[in-house]
């Protein structure tokens, strides 16, 4: 396994519709395993196949200690509705309040390629949300009002302090660092 860069706000691919996976194999298989060892250096609860720099229409989640992959997932059910901070890996110390749907039901492939079905509710289903948002081109900031995600752009460019470069990298010593603190608890 090996950690990827996180692409930032402003990286195109942010912005971009994923393609379909036709099929989940080994090499699917190798970046779903990279992504995961990346969003939990990255202490991250979530990471979607563009964050890395990848088309494929696929997310990885572990939520509470239990992980989740989903592969050309699709929101079948939305119900409800509940506003909450989020943050994200692509805009790291930016965050906002944001209305999403309280429960959803997912229909996905896992990491062998079979279907199943998903409900979830609370940060899950937030969870989910903000990571398929992601495979369609969208982030949390779009569903900010106009001053407040002006608000968080200007705030985001003040932290980058004219850093032009597309994406951070998440180090091998914070990743073991990480790993150190997990084995602990």
């Amino acid at each position: 396994m090996s950690l990827l860069d996180i692409y930032v706000l402003g990286a195109p691919i942010l912005r971009q519709e994923t393609r379909v996976v036709e099929n989940v194999d080994d090499g699917v298989r190798r970046l779903i395993d990279d992504m995961f060892e990346t969003m939990y250096a990255a202490k991250g609860i979530g990471l979607a196949a563009p964050q890395v720099g990848r088309n494929e229409r696929l997310a990885v989640l572990d939520i509470d200690q239990k992980p989740y992959v989903i592969v050309n997932p699709e929101i079948v059910l939305r119900e409800g509705a509940h506003k909450a901070e989020e943050g994200c890996l692509s805009i790291p110390e930016i965050y906002g309040d944001v209305e999403r749907a309280a429960h959803v039901k997912v229909k996905a492939l896992d990491r062998d390629g079979e279907p199943f079905e998903l409900d979830a509710s609370e940060l899950l289903a937030r969870c989910l949300q903000h990571e398929i948002d992601h495979l369609h081109g969208r982030l949390f900031i779009d569903y900010l009002g106009l001053l407040k995600r002006r608000a968080a752009i200007s705030k985001w460019e003040k932290l980058r302090k004219g850093d032009k470069s597309l994406t951070r990298t998440v180090t091998p010593r914070e990743a073991a660092a990480q790993h150190k603190r997990d084995e602990e608890l």
